[in-house]
């Protein structure tokens, strides 16, 4: 598929994500905010994920607004959220598979600690397929010397 395709905005519509569809009945909108909160919270901390997302991001409460509306969109269906996150990361300098998988485990971990099963559940496998995307593009992007790879396909 062309290039030019990753930066279109809806290559990365959030309707284009296949089953299960955004279900407003799965959180609040306090789960998605407590999920948003603690995980980017971790990711800060985080000795090998924090010093790129601190350098990269400039207002954190303007940050986890936008990534509330990401989730909500994804999760709930609201729509809410308005941008194109592919060129945004595919643009990051030095990015690697480790580190998408890192982001993974931050996420699973943070995902286990909700009380909602099913909101666990469904983000968890949102996360791998975000990832997933976001890995593909940026080795597009960034002309890799060899067919793209998956994160799922590398932890096996």
């Amino acid at each position: 598929f062309p290039y030019t395709t990753l930066f279109r905005s809806d290559i990365f519509n959030l309707n284009l994500i296949e089953n299960p569809m955004p279900d407003p009945h799965l959180c609040s909108e306090e789960e998605i905010q407590e999920l948003v909160s603690r995980f980017y919270a971790r990711v800060r901390r985080d000795d090998m994920l924090g010093p790129i997302f601190n350098a990269h991001v400039q207002d954190w409460d303007t940050h986890l607004v936008k990534l509330c509306d990401f989730w909500s969109s994804a999760l709930r269906g609201t729509r809410r959220f308005r941008g194109t996150p592919m060129p945004v990361h595919a643009a990051l300098p030095g990015l690697n598979a480790g580190l998408f998988q890192h982001w993974l485990q931050l996420f699973d971990a943070t995902a286990a600690e909700l009380p909602n099963q099913a909101l666990r559940e469904r983000a968890s496998e949102l996360a791998h397929r975000i990832a997933d995307s976001l890995w593909y593009g940026y080795q597009l992007a960034n002309q890799a010397p060899q067919a793209p790879e998956q994160i799922g396909a590398l932890s096996t």
